[in-house]
Order: C-alpha cells, then structure tokens, then sequence
C-alpha cells in the first residue's frame, strides 16, 4: 500500500494520538452553535496550526458531529509546489496520528474520467501542510468515511471553473466537500479587515463569481480562494441555497500581535 504519512504533525498539530483528541475535543466542547444545521454539503475551513486557528476551524466541523458521509472530498491550494492542473492523490490512504482513511479508488477513478485537467499524482501531496491539517477533525466529528484528497496546482479560473464543473457531479448525502483556505496574510489588522471583510460578504451572500472577480483583481486574498469559490459553485449547481460564515479571527487574536495578521474563517455551504 501507498500510505501518505504526516508531514506536519508535531508542528501545527500534536503527533501524540491522546493528545491530538484531547486538543480537538477541548475546541468541540467551547462552540455552542445556536442553529443546527441539518443539510450541510460544504464546509470552509482554515489551515494554520492549530494553537492559531484550530478552535475556528471547529465552527464549521461542530455542524457535522455525528453524522454520516461515505466520502469527504478535501481540496487544498498547493503552497510548496506550482503545477498546471488538479492533482488527486494516486495513493492508498493518507495517514494522521489518528489512523489511517483510505483513499475511494472508485470514486477517484470516476473524477479523473471527467477532465483532463485533473490528473492522478503525488503533485501538491507530498509536504502539503492545508489539507492533512482538516483530516483530525474530520476524524473526530464523524469518524469512519473515505477521502478524495485534492490539490490545486493552478487557481486561475479555467481550473477552479472545471473543478466546480466536476464536482458537481458527485454532490448527494453521502459526500462531502471540505475547502482549505486562510484568508489575507500579514496586514496591519485594520487593512486586513477590510480585505477579510469582502470575502465574509462574498460568503453570506453566497456571492462565489464576485468572490472570484475580487480574487483576480486582489481586493481580497486567501490562499485557498479556487477552493472556496468551486465547492460553492459546485454546490449551488445542486440547489444548495445558503452558506453562512461561523466565525472569524485572525492570528493577532492569539499573538496580540496586530501589525501583521493573517486571517481565518470557518463557514458552511447548506440547506
């Protein structure tokens, strides 16, 4: 078997199991949502250590405790290696200190046939820290599933349209999408408000083509904004109607530091 190991574990996040549930458990238990949500597809989710905005993550993961999916389709930006096309993990499984979660060959070999933008490789897997980091709270909140694990080596809007495009087509009850993405990185906390600002609105809008404009033109920032935009898209291709940011916060919140900040956000795509 070809088993992707943790590349970031005791670094953004505990490499002792019991540890590792302890951390994740404490977030669970400080998020008291007042709505439940019943029907979510997607799920925007942060990516830096856990000790900056692992408890904002936990918004968006807290919706889905419980429940169950067959598959979760994680899509992360690549920040170590530049790549033309989407890359899916041609592997077995990918690992945490938690266990393992297989890989759904099936499911990848049905994506793969769809475009040829996509392809199957170690591309964007190798060291990326952005989609192995949502891995333990998707563990922790609903246990057993299967994993498509994507990368993103272009963002530009040919591939996050055909990702959207894609995706679309493997949206039901038993899948769900996971988005990776921090937000502006190192402002002034002010100025970073203001760039952050735009994509919470873009999301409680469920504005995702405006959001992708501002994107291009840099009056937002995240780096993990294809992703954000192609499960929206994707979701709003299947009638999905709503999608609501949870929480937001920045690393100043923990560092006191406010002069550069860089931005999180947990927010859900839903019915």
């Amino acid at each position: 078997m070809k088993i992707r190991e943790p590349k970031v574990a005791g670094m953004f996040y505990p490499n002792s199991k019991i540890e590792l549930e302890k951390m994740i458990n404490n977030f669970f238990d400080k998020v008291d949502l007042i709505n439940k949500y019943e029907n979510v597809g997607g799920i925007i989710s942060p990516h830096a250590g856990y000790v900056y905005s692992g408890q904002t993550a936990t918004f968006g993961y807290k919706t889905i405790i419980g429940k169950k999916f067959k598959n979760v389709i994680v899509i992360s930006p690549s920040h170590r290696e530049y790549f033309p096309g989407i890359s899916v993990y041609d592997g077995d499984a990918y690992k945490t200190p938690l266990g393992q979660i297989k890989i759904n060959s099936d499911l990848r070999n049905q994506i793969l046939d769809k475009s040829n933008l996509f392809f199957s490789g170690e591309e964007g897997h190798r060291n990326e820290h952005a989609l192995e980091v949502q891995l333990p709270f998707l563990q922790i909140a609903i246990g057993e599933f299967k994993l498509i694990p994507i990368v993103i080596g272009d963002q530009s809007k040919m591939f996050v349209d055909e990702l959207a495009e894609v995706l679309s087509n493997f949206i039901d009850d038993e899948n769900l999408l996971i988005a990776s993405s921090d937000l502006s990185h190192f402002y002034i906390r002010e100025k970073a408000q203001i760039k952050d600002g735009k994509i919470i609105e873009h999301i409680n809008k469920f504005e995702f083509e405006k959001l992708q404009s501002d994107l291009e033109t840099k009056n937002c920032e995240a780096c993990g904004g294809g992703a954000i935009v192609a499960v929206m898209k994707a979701l709003k291709n299947k009638n999905y109607k709503n999608s609501k940011v949870l929480m937001q916060t920045d690393s100043g919140d923990i560092t006191g530091d406010t002069s550069e900040v860089v931005g999180y956000l947990s927010a859900i795509i839903f019915n």
